[in-house]
């Protein structure tokens, strides 16, 4: 008599999250497909999670009320060494994927994306940048540049604008917008 064969277990999913809207909607997306999902939208509920379960892979904003998602990557992965983690953010630099990457990221995504996105991020070879002499457009390059002020004055925006020379309210209006893709 033969054993019969069981099904692969389900992939397990923690997304750590701010935007319930989001947060849900790639959750469902996710479930969808045959993974288990695991919600979070702060820090301590997911380090909480993480520890409860083991969870193959973990989809992290970037920027959240609690802190920084990539002050997330070092936990998760001591938890779970194998995990592949993937940042997402509406306000993507180079110098934040580079530090993403770093602590051990697999991949880092700009908002806005769908479930396929994500899952090509997480269970594929990743994004692939662009080959270092690529020049990014202008927009690109103003983008990354007010992200590294930004950055360097700790998140104020009146600072920032002061040593960019451009007024406070032009500066949050950019920042308003989405980051451009090259």
């Amino acid at each position: 008599m033969t054993a019969a064969l069981q099904p692969p277990p389900a992939r397990a999913i923690l997304i750590v999250d701010d935007d319930e809207v989001f947060r849900e909607r790639l959750a469902r997306a996710l479930r969808a497909r045959s993974f288990e999902v695991v919600t979070a939208s702060e820090h301590d509920g997911a380090l909480a999670a993480s520890r409860a379960r083991r969870f193959d892979y973990a989809v992290v904003d970037l920027r959240m009320p609690t802190g920084s998602g990539l002050g997330l990557i070092e936990p998760l992965l001591a938890d779970t060494p194998e995990m592949r983690v993937v940042v997402l953010t509406g306000y993507g630099s180079i110098a934040s994927a580079v530090e993403a990457l770093r602590l051990g990221a697999h991949d880092y995504l700009s908002k806005p994306v769908d479930a396929d996105e994500v899952l090509s991020a997480l269970v594929g070879e990743g994004s692939h940048p662009a080959s270092p002499d690529a020049v990014p457009s202008l927009a690109r390059a103003e983008w990354e540049h007010i992200q590294r002020v930004l950055s360097d004055c700790d998140g104020n925006i009146s600072e920032s604008a002061r040593r960019l020379g451009i007024a406070r309210r032009t500066l949050q209006l950019k920042l308003k917008k989405y980051p451009p893709k090259s």
